[in-house]
């Protein structure tokens, strides 16, 4: 704007300059131009009284460079010329002056030279006998003055010019400062020309739009921060070129990266080829979506496209944990395809002994051993859809009735049971502790400590310990079966809960199991809001601690 102002100012400046000297030139050279055409008049005058009187004598006396004296017969034909030779002269009848001298006594014209550098001014006049007096003077056009004069204008201009290019930098910053120190954060508040006074408040009107609009947008943040933070679904925002415009906490912990990652490509957080793919689907398509696994756990994600006004801006991607979900899923399937064998396995064996017996192919000798293998069979099958039964009604969170238990005695009781068990197999169980009174489930308790004691029993050593303990820690009342067996390996120790799982298959089949016992610790204790510890070493033993608050 300074310098729009400068250089406007300069050309004004110098128009006004150039037009001025135009003028005073054209001006003084008229001026001089007429005081010179009255004066050759006066000459002309006085030099036609001389002639009348003195005739030839009189011109011959003259002499003067600046004037020419030419006397001219009424035909035309030259009498004398102060300058020429008349002889040699042609006739001048032809002549403007003359013509108008003859017939009006006074004559005047104006003929410019070839080049046009130069102009001669004729006055004639008419005696008293006829003939024509005229009188010349030559002199330079405005032009060859305008050259003669061209240094000083030269110096006037370069003068004039600098001393306006001065002002006109001053006037310029002098106008342009009101402008320059304007604070447009308060519009309202300077004091500037009036002619701005429209321009500051609409600007004013707009800063309190803007500031609604931004207090607007800055809640929205807010709201979307706080929404988006509380998730426990990780939350991704693309632009149209997988750039990542935001990312909630839960994102960042599961791929594993920072809050720098905003301005990357999507890329250079995750690189697998199916979430790829799957974004490319959801800009083509509007929707895709994929799972993945990391760190034991399984994600669902979906991507949906972001569109505005029919183009296409981004991407959202909601990664979704369905670890839970996915895992009862297999455990159903797992269940139902255990069941099914635990199930037809006995009942095989029943079917096959009761068709020998049938068929008259069993010795009398042997129905003995037959229905007590039948019996047997069937005791397992009884056995197994107990378990099935038990875990169904803790899936199902059926209402049980809770009272005041004593652990210790609920431990010695369930030690008593399987005394005879544990010396079948050359084990002893031994129960230490004191007396802690819990409310708690009767039958869900004692199927936990049952079960853990008749794993610990099945699963040691011959001439091994079983140790069941009760004690407090704290607030906690904790169970604790300790044996000296086997040990379990650290690949199976997270694995030991689920349904039908069996470290050691065969061992399972000899000890008669339905591999539930476990299954039916863990959803009795959860139940029950208990925790399960489990530590454990190959040929060393395992300790299972159960603990509930008091």
């Amino acid at each position: 704007m300074t310098k729009k102002i400068f250089k406007s100012i300069m050309i004004v400046a110098g128009a006004v300059l150039l037009a001025s000297l135009v003028i005073i030139m054209g001006c003084l050279y008229r001026y001089f131009s007429d005081v010179q055409g009255k004066q050759l008049e006066d000459e002309l005058f006085l030099a036609a009284v001389a002639v009348e009187e003195n005739g030839r004598e009189y011109l011959e006396e003259i002499q003067s460079s600046q004037y020419r004296l030419t006397w001219v017969a009424e035909n035309g034909d030259v009498i004398y010329d102060t300058q020429a030779d008349e002889k040699s002269m042609e006739n001048h009848a032809d002549r403007e002056e003359i013509q108008q001298a003859l017939h009006s006594k006074e004559g005047k014209s104006l003929r410019y030279s070839t080049t046009l550098l130069e102009k001669t001014l004729y006055c004639a006049r008419r005696l008293e006998d006829g003939s024509v007096l005229r009188i010349s003077v030559s002199s330079v056009t405005v032009w060859v003055l305008v050259v003669g004069m061209m240094q000083p204008i030269l110096i006037v201009l370069v003068v004039a010019l600098s001393l306006s290019g001065v002002l006109a930098s001053r006037i310029s910053k002098h106008i342009m400062e009101p402008l320059n120190s304007l604070d447009l954060e308060k519009p309202l508040e300077n004091d500037t020309y009036e002619e701005l006074a429209p321009l500051l408040n609409r600007i004013n009107k707009q800063h309190r739009q803007i500031d609604i609009q931004l207090s607007e947008l800055q809640r929205k943040n807010d709201e979307f921060t706080q929404i988006t933070h509380g998730m426990t679904e990780g939350l991704v925002l693309l632009d149209e070129k997988s750039v990542i415009l935001s990312i909630n906490p839960a994102a960042l912990k599961l791929f594993h990266t920072s809050y720098s990652c905003k301005g990357k490509d999507f890329l250079t957080v995750e690189r697998s080829h199916d979430v790829s793919r799957a974004i490319q689907d959801a800009f083509v398509n509007g929707h895709g979506e994929t799972r993945m696994e990391r760190e034991g756990k399984e994600y669902q994600l979906h991507i949906n496209r972001i569109e505005s006004n029919g183009a296409v801006i981004g991407a959202v991607v909601l990664v979704f944990d369905i670890t839970e979900a996915a895992f009862a899923e297999r455990n159903r399937r797992e269940f139902t395809a255990n069941v099914s064998h635990e199930l037809k396995t006995p009942l095989q064996s029943i079917m096959g002994s009761a068709e020998l017996m049938e068929n008259g192919l069993v010795k009398s000798e042997d129905m003995t051993r037959f229905v007590g293998h039948i019996r047997t069979e069937a005791e397992r099958l009884v056995t197994l859809i107990d378990d099935i039964i038990r875990l169904s009604q803790l899936d199902e969170g059926c209402d049980m009735p809770y009272e005041d238990i004593d652990l210790y005695e609920a431990a010695a009781d369930v030690a008593g049971r399987l005394a005879d068990i544990a010396a079948a197999k050359d084990v002893r169980i031994t129960v230490t502790g004191e007396t802690i009174k819990i409310k708690s489930v009767r039958r869900l308790l004692t199927e936990i400590i049952f079960n853990l004691c008749d794993n610990a029993i099945k699963y040691n050593k011959d001439g091994g310990t079983v140790e069941v303990s009760i004690n407090r820690e704290g607030n906690m009342a904790v169970v604790s079966v300790k044996d000296s067996g086997i040990g379990i390996p650290p690949e199976h120790q997270t694995r030991i809960f689920e349904r039908f799982y069996r470290v050691d298959k065969s061992r399972s089949k000899e000890s008669g199991g339905t591999g539930l016992g476990l299954s039916i610790v863990k959803h009795a204790v959860q139940y029950l809001n208990g925790k399960i510890d489990l530590q454990s070493n190959p040929g060393e033993g395992t300790v299972i601690q159960v603990k509930f608050l008091l």
